[in-house]
């Protein structure tokens, strides 16, 4: 019999002045993103050797901002954008963890929280489950093989549970969020061009290798950390 999950799961940064916790929803879904301001946003922070996998991917928790509470250390929570009208890119100031993105507009309620203030692979999959996708492959340094149907229904199952938050009143529980003015709870750094130019550089795919073999957990393959 598989174990249930347990009620909550820990957040916190990597020197522990910032913690909170995740509840672990049916919805909620692992991972990994290839896409170049994943990598940019890892790289900023000086955190790209063990936030991201040998492909440049970055493994992130999609769940509701609902489900996310901060219990200590909020005066760490820190927010940048790679660029004006880009995704909230949320860390601890304290130590450069990277936590989460969200979406600019709390009515659309999103958060993808990045591995690193997770816990280790064994509590992360008791907690949420295998990882279920691999999306934004085109960014990765090299292949990474995944069924389509896992990425299609994995998406159509977020895009539901998003819209189904913004129908009623869900999506205003939001810890990212003021209630009632629905700005950001932090002061947004946008990047100047020289830092995100330099970022995304760094963040070009390198030459393409052989392909490479399929995971065995729902089928994503994952690369190994660097």
């Amino acid at each position: 019999m598989t174990p249930a999950p347990p009620l909550t799961h820990a957040l916190r940064c990597r020197c522990g002045e910032l913690r909170g916790s995740v509840t672990p929803a049916p919805s909620s879904k692992r991972v990994i993103c290839y896409c170049r301001d994943c990598q940019a946003f890892a790289r900023v922070l000086g955190h790209a050797a063990d936030v991201l996998d040998a492909a440049g991917g970055t493994e992130v928790l999609a769940t509701l901002p609902q489900h996310v509470q901060f219990t200590a250390g909020l005066d760490r929570l820190a927010c940048l954008s790679l660029r004006e009208g880009g995704l909230l890119r949320w860390y601890a100031s304290c130590c450069r963890t990277p936590i989460g993105n969200t979406p600019r507009n709390p009515r659309l309620p999103y958060v993808g929280l990045v591995h690193s203030a997770l816990g280790s692979a064994p509590a992360r999959q008791a907690s949420f489950g295998p990882l279920r996708m691999a999306v934004n492959r085109g960014g990765a340094s090299q292949p990474v093989q995944a069924p389509r149907w896992a990425n299609a229904v994995g998406i159509l199952g977020l895009m539901k549970t998003l819209l189904l938050a913004r129908a009623g009143s869900a999506w205003k529980t939001n810890p990212f969020f003021e209630p009632g003015t629905g700005l950001p709870t932090r002061p947004v750094q946008v990047l100047d061009g020289a830092a995100l130019t330099a970022a995304m550089t760094a963040a070009m795919p390198a030459p393409l290798t052989a392909p490479l073999t399929a995971a065995q957990d729902a089928g994503v393959h994952r690369p190994g950390p660097r």
